[in-house]
């Protein structure tokens, strides 16, 4: 039976329990550390106050938790191609979202709602920096019902042919067409995210130090101890025994977070969009309508290559760029020929590399002379005005020189940017080699900058501002940029399409 979205829909009735908990939570979230305060410090006469406070937060939280699931409705006027969320307790809130607007839907799962038995729903736009009509209970049939209406990309008009009439019902059947396996999974956890996890890892441990000795309960962690230790086995051997257990643990670490969070990972075409699902413990399942995506990247290294996987990570329009990174959709472990046909759905085309424009050599001797020269050159400078000793550590700078130089020489070889007829690329990295594609189409402003003393050289830079953020290239021949720039902007400007 078919659900009639037109008439105001409520959550799920055992939803009540998901909105309490998120109401206790945030009102514990709150109040926790004046309840601990003065349980830690009020006598027991207190204490039982504090305890009656605390069971008249909890049939409060209970009460607002009914009240927002009587006042929250949501349904689709189809009249206005509006969907319109009600909610509110003592001050009523009206949200109306466009249905056109829509870019993307996401079904979430955690592990309480799969122990309940529903999902939550939001639907993402890139007027607000936060995700709009949040659903939190809901069953799944309804949520799959609801998102299919919401992206249903077919435009309203009558049909005559029964043909034509038949093409429509299949677009509407969800056609797998990839489903990324455990093995491809294990690659990319074992070949991505050393630099993030080795970054957290320190951290943390840091973090905890700090703590302990903030509490006085250094003795957890003896720093004699710990010099011990390092005095009794050769420096070499130690920093080699230290290295192994740090990318042991990173080792680890990334292919748990990898096969958890993208456990199942399968994508399937419907109705012209795609519909991403994946998860193990938190499962997640996102629709997405092609024609609103921004920017993709294409993110690969020298063992990725080898062992034929790569990264997408799909951006689409956002109001905030600092949130960009938690918006934006991965799509981890698939094989070449199988980004070969995201691309195609994505972008209707294969984007080829056209015309190809790289940078200055002045770009690799600027980063060298900010990376390695200034920093080197006040450590032993200033060092020597603390310390004379400063240049026993010399080795250390020498093998900090060879690591960036070995980086920024590779980096600058890999700085490149590609134009054709639709599509531009831009290519960077020295260790992971990202691909990022934009459409001519959806840039939406253009920005070129040169400094007073590159005048004579004839070199400038170039930023494209697209709704999912910018794409900068540094110092490439700037009367080359400027005449793709003039190209571009009369493309824009006699441009048709819709993708907002």
């Amino acid at each position: 039976m078919e659900t009639n979205f037109n008439q105001p829909q409520r959550q799920s009735k055992i939803g009540v329990l998901v909105l309490f908990f998120d109401s206790l939570y945030k009102f514990g979230k709150a109040f926790l550390p004046i309840i601990f305060i003065f349980l830690i410090k009020a006598d027991f006469s207190d204490k039982v106050l504090v305890f009656a406070g605390i069971l008249g937060l909890i049939v409060l939280t209970a009460i607002v938790a009914y009240l927002k699931y009587l006042n929250f409705t949501f349904y689709i006027d189809e009249d206005n191609d509006e969907f319109i969320v009600n909610e509110g307790v003592i001050n009523k809130t009206k949200t109306t979202i466009q249905l056109n607007k829509i870019q993307q839907v996401n079904i979430h799962q955690t592990l309480i709602h799969r122990i309940i038995g529903i999902y939550a729903l939001n639907v993402d736009t890139a007027g607000s920096d936060k995700k709009e009509g949040n659903i939190k209970a809901i069953s799944h049939s309804l949520a799959l019902a609801l998102k299919s209406k919401l992206l249903d990309n077919e435009v309203k008009r009558e049909v005559n042919s029964d043909e034509h009439v038949l093409q429509i019902i299949e677009n509407n059947t969800p056609v797998s067409f990839l489903k990324i396996n455990l093995i491809s999974l294990l690659k990319i956890g074992i070949t991505s995210n050393y630099v993030k996890s080795i970054g957290l890892i320190l951290t943390f441990f840091f973090t905890i130090l700090e703590n302990l000795r903030n509490i006085g309960r250094e003795d957890v962690i003896d720093e004699d101890k710990i010099e011990k230790v390092i005095n009794s086995y050769p420096v070499i051997y130690g920093t080699l025994v230290a290295i192994l257990i740090l990318f042991t643990v990173v080792f680890l670490l990334n292919i748990g977070r990898t096969l958890i969070k993208y456990f199942n990972y399968s994508i399937a075409k419907q109705k012209g969009s795609l519909l991403l699902s994946y998860g193990l413990i938190n499962t997640e399942s996102t629709i997405l309508k092609p024609e609103k995506v921004q920017i993709v990247n294409i993110s690969r290294n020298f063992f990725q290559r080898k062992l034929n996987v790569l990264e997408i990570k799909i951006k689409q329009a956002v109001s905030d760029e600092k949130k960009q990174s938690k918006s934006q959709i991965e799509i981890p472990g698939c094989n070449t020929s199988e980004s070969d046909e995201i691309l195609k759905l994505i972008f209707k085309e294969l984007p080829q590399k056209g015309a190809m424009m790289q940078p200055n050599f002045r770009k690799l001797v600027f980063a060298i002379f900010l990376t390695i020269v200034l920093p080197l050159s006040g450590f032993f400078i200033f060092g020597n005005y603390i310390n004379a000793e400063v240049f026993n550590y010399s080795h250390f700078a020498l093998v900090y020189t060879i690591f960036l130089l070995v980086i920024h020489y590779f980096g600058f070889r890999n700085y490149r940017l590609y134009v054709n007829e639709n599509h531009i690329i831009k290519q960077s990295g020295a260790w992971d080699i990202d691909n990022e594609i934009i459409e001519i189409g959806k840039i939406q402003a253009l920005t070129t900058s040169q400094l007073f003393w590159h005048k004579n050289l004839n070199i400038g830079s170039l930023t494209m501002h697209t709704a999912g953020g910018n794409i900068t290239f540094y110092l490439g021949k700037f009367d080359k940029i400027k005449e793709y720039v003039n190209l571009w902007l009369y493309e824009i400007e006699t441009s048709d399409s819709n993708w907002m």
